[in-house]
């Protein structure tokens, strides 16, 4: 049987997963479909607990990756920590759900050989900078401070680094301290949308991690100074985890970069 995957979300136009995924079933020989399909948060738990035997795992978007987690029948650690699966694997009857998201920040970083961090500022307080904050507590962070709009989303995060014994900050958006502090960090982690982070643009020095990809170069990114990882980089990187949970096989890493526009 030939096995279908899909991408979800809502919009799901702009997505680069089904060229990702697709150039990993060709290297891998996989006689396997990839769909970009348009699912809304209202429909996930239906479409996910309908799929037949034919599937074999979808990949998920905001605002789905919240959304999901009352159809899982499995959930790693991770999922529960972060309340945010990225991956469902089917198997039989089970749909399990895993956040690869995480692994995807820290195996990008550690491919420009960062591989410990100390203190980090995170802009944004949704699914991925949850995932943010679980990837740099692996890598070694002791202080985390967001740089956030929702006074509810930022508690959530202020719990989690309580959890995780990692020392929070919170800065209003708007703050007069919220600009300088960004631009004077060490290690920057945007997961905010492209024209929000814009109102904190400037030539930071040190390194940015834009999880945004679309636009590229994102306003923050085009202004900055130091050393930036891209949105692409993120997307490579949690696709690869997707592919090896799903097919049981690992691609290299230059076989997902090539499939990029433009690469």
């Amino acid at each position: 049987m030939t096995k279908r995957v899909a991408v979800l979300g809502t919009p799901i136009t702009h997505s680069l997963s089904p060229a990702l995924h697709r150039a990993a079933y060709e290297e891998l020989g996989l006689d396997w479909s990839y769909e970009a399909i348009e699912v809304s948060a209202n429909q996930v738990c239906e479409f996910v607990t309908g799929c037949g035997p034919e599937w074999a795992g979808l990949s998920l978007t905001m605002p789905l990756k919240e959304a999901v987690l009352p159809a899982l029948s499995q959930r790693t650690p991770v999922v529960e920590l972060t309340q945010a699966a990225n991956t469902v694997v089917f198997d039989g009857q089970s749909r399990s759900g895993h956040n690869t998201d995480v692994s995807g920040f820290v195996n990008a970083l550690h491919e420009i050989n960062v591989v410990a961090v100390g203190a980090v500022t995170l802009l944004g307080s949704g699914a991925t900078a949850r995932s943010a904050l679980v990837a740099m507590h692996e890598m070694g962070a002791h202080a985390i401070t967001v740089v956030a709009r929702n006074g509810t989303s930022a508690q959530r995060l202020v719990e989690l680094a309580e959890l995780l014994n990692v020392q929070c900050e919170v800065l209003d958006w708007t703050s007069d301290r919220a600009k300088s502090h960004v631009l004077g960090a060490e290690l920057v982690i945007n997961t905010a949308p492209a024209d929000v982070a814009a109102t904190l643009a400037g030539n930071g020095q040190g390194l940015l991690f834009d999880a945004i990809y679309n636009p590229w170069p994102t306003p923050l990114a085009s202004g900055w100074a130091g050393t930036i990882v891209s949105g692409h980089d993120l997307l490579i990187h949690q696709a690869l985890g997707q592919i090896a949970l799903m097919t049981g096989y690992v691609v290299d890493v230059d076989v997902l970069r090539g499939a990029l526009p433009g690469s």
